[in-house]
């Protein structure tokens, strides 16, 4: 099984399938989708994706529904 070097990130799972321009795209919304957002109800960051479109603020404790990928 192939291992995820530093020059493709989260996308060396995927080895030499799909193309660089494709895996490229899928690493720029996957790192974003995986930070800490910032919240809209108490403005600060702390907001993760749980699911699809659920999102969860671990300052607040609020739970709720937006974007897929991640909050603008």
């Amino acid at each position: 099984m192939t291992t995820k070097s530093k020059k493709t990130k989260s996308a060396g799972r995927f080895g030499a399938r799909y193309g660089k321009t494709v895996k490229d795209k899928f690493v720029k919304v996957e790192s974003k989708q995986r930070m800490k957002q910032t919240c809209p109800f108490c403005k600060k960051v702390g907001v993760k994706r749980i699911s699809k479109g659920v999102w969860k603020c671990h300052r607040c404790d609020k739970k709720f529904a937006s974007n897929t990928y991640f909050l603008d």
